[in-house]
């Protein structure tokens, strides 16, 4: 997922989808584990996402209190 694609969307859909993708960070954390993990890069493609989706989140959030 790009940066653009994020600033693009709505606040409470970025909050969900923020959601969807810590569910999906455990999953395959735990398959990691077990050693089912199929494609070892999407853990780290996970974790970017999220930190980019929280990034985003946070400027919002200074954005508002700034105004």
């Amino acid at each position: 997922m790009k940066i653009k694609e994020i600033t693009e969307k709505e606040t409470n859909l970025l909050v969900h989808e923020m959601a969807e993708k810590q569910k999906h960070m455990f999953a395959l954390r735990s398959q990691a584990v077990t050693e089912k993990l199929e494609n070892p890069s999407e853990l780290g493609k996970t974790r970017k996402d999220i930190a980019r989706i929280k990034t985003v989140l946070r400027q919002r959030e200074l954005a508002q209190k700034a105004k």
